[in-house]
């Protein structure tokens, strides 16, 4: 028997649909059930790899947590990730199809429709509930007639939904009403209650405005979560104009990570933003940079592009010059591409760029190749072992002034043994293809000891508790805030008339 099911839409990206799926699998998982989040289609430049080398969306990785069940690509089948302002690479069941223009794109999702549709029902079949979520909006009218993630979806699965609002945005009812009228009437129907969200202040004041949308909706408002302090992975592009682009003074250390225009997977940062004596930063212009005692160039969907980008908003001159006064400076995947002194695109894979020179700080020179690297790798550094995942388009030769950061002994638990990244000379500069390289709690402590030590504090003497755990402990916060503020037993009621199940 097939899954019962239920999905979360928004009036808007950004909403909360995320949190709130991810709130309802641990919920469901703590009342015994087995549970699983799916999200046909996600755009999006923050992505995983799964243990059998998948690419997918973060959300549905920290969702898959959540639950407690390890990420599997069928919760996330389709990943478009935005190359150019009007071209995405299309990844299906974690595999790149090809690049596509949005109205090429939109004339080739009816040859989707059946294999979401087969993905969505073989994860189902092994699972009590599917918690869906949806993308951007419901009503976005242009675009229906095509849809695989909203109410197209709903459609697919035979699944309720629950409509969720960000009150922080304003015009919260306008866009309620908006989004729901809008609609189809049999896709009206679908909705079967409205959380509002990210509300601040006295809950009483709103009652009279929800009263008013239900009259006019005839859908209940079935919770309003407050404004919280919970920190998860965010993996939408709207969540990085939120991160800090200031120094916390009251933090020992000053981590600067570049904001690059196509910035990828900045959810690698994450691990350092918990640390207890860190404060990370994004800059947008060299005005910004200061004298940060890290500087990160993070991984970038069109490193050309985004070397590009540096030269011409002068970072250039401004990266070498902080190095020259003692910054040390590190590349992640695309971020250590543009260290080193050339890039070649001899196929187009990124750009129309078919040369271009790099930072020129470590001894190396990228070759773009039209396969993709996707790979959950381990690896050795100074007889540490180290965990990390690979997502990139070309190979990167050492030259004789650089020597492997690493070597890789894993390939999606296949052994192996091959070199990753560079160090120069005297491990000022280094670069890595390892993603979350800092989630490497006792190595990414003693690296920033050493940074502690260069400005003459002492070494923090107790290891800040790992990612995992405190991810763990977020994810068991957010379920508790969800029971408190909605109607759990509405929310059981509608999965258990849901008819998927039937």
């Amino acid at each position: 028997m097939c899954a019962k099911s239920i999905m979360f839409q928004g009036t808007a990206s950004d909403s909360g649909k995320s949190w709130t799926v991810a709130a309802l699998c641990r919920i469901l998982k703590q009342q015994g059930l087995k549970v699983a989040p799916f999200k046909s289609q996600n755009m999006a430049l923050n992505s995983y790899i799964t243990d059998d080398g998948k690419e997918m969306g973060r959300a549905q990785v920290f969702q898959a947590e959540a639950a407690e069940i390890d990420p599997d690509v069928r919760m996330n089948p389709l990943l478009l990730k935005p190359s150019t302002d009007t071209e995405s690479q299309v990844v299906f069941m974690g595999r790149v199809l090809k690049n596509m223009s949005a109205a090429a794109y939109q004339q080739f999702k009816p040859q989707l429709k059946d294999k979401v549709k087969a993905v969505y029902d073989d994860l189902a079949s092994e699972n009590d509930v599917m918690v869906l979520e949806g993308a951007g909006s419901p009503a976005e009218i242009n675009l229906n007639d095509q849809d695989l993630v909203n109410m197209g979806m709903a459609r697919m699965a035979k699944s309720p939904v629950i409509l969720v609002a960000d009150i922080d945005k304003g015009g919260v009812f306008a866009s309620i009403y908006g989004t729901i009228k809008l609609l189809p009437p049999e896709d009206q129907k679908r909705i079967k209650g409205i959380i509002i969200n990210k509300f601040r202040g006295d809950v009483s004041l709103l009652e009279s405005g929800n009263q008013m949308i239900e009259k006019l909706t005839g859908v209940p408002v079935i919770g309003v979560l407050p404004m919280t302090t919970i920190d998860l992975d965010e993996e939408d592009s709207v969540a990085l104009e939120r991160k800090s682009q200031v120094k916390d003074d009251t933090k020992d250390l000053d981590v600067a990570v570049i904001a690059l225009q196509k910035l990828s997977n900045f959810t690698d940062f994450h691990s350092l933003e918990i640390q207890p004596d860190v404060s990370v930063r994004y800059v947008l212009n060299t005005s910004e940079l200061g004298h940060p005692d890290l500087l990160i160039l993070p991984g970038s969907k069109n490193t050309n592009e985004d070397m590009a980008y540096l030269k011409a908003h002068g970072f250039v001159e401004a990266i070498q010059k902080v190095h020259e006064a003692g910054t040390q400076i590190v590349g992640i995947c695309g971020g250590y591409q543009m260290l080193g002194t050339e890039m070649v695109d001899e196929h187009h894979v990124e750009s129309d760029r078919q040369v271009q020179s790099g930072l020129n700080l470590l001894d190396t020179k990228t070759i773009f190749t039209q396969e993709k690297t996707t790979t959950q790798a381990v690896a050795k550094r100074n007889g540490q072992t180290l965990y990390g995942y690979e997502i990139h388009m070309g190979e990167t030769k050492l030259g004789s002034g650089a020597k492997p950061f690493s070597t890789i002994t894993e390939n999606n638990g296949q052994p192996t043994d091959r070199e990753d990244g560079a160090v120069n000379a005297d491990g000022s500069v280094w670069g890595t293809y390892l993603h979350g390289i800092f989630d490497n709690t006792v190595w990414a402590r003693q690296l920033l000891d050493q940074l502690r030590h260069k400005k003459g504090l002492p070494s923090l003497t107790e290891v800040h508790r790992s990612m995992a755990e405190y991810k763990e402990q977020q994810y068991e916060r957010l379920a508790k805030v969800f029971k408190q503020h909605v109607d759990m037993q509405k929310i059981n009621q509608i999965i258990a008339d849901s008819d998927a199940g039937k």
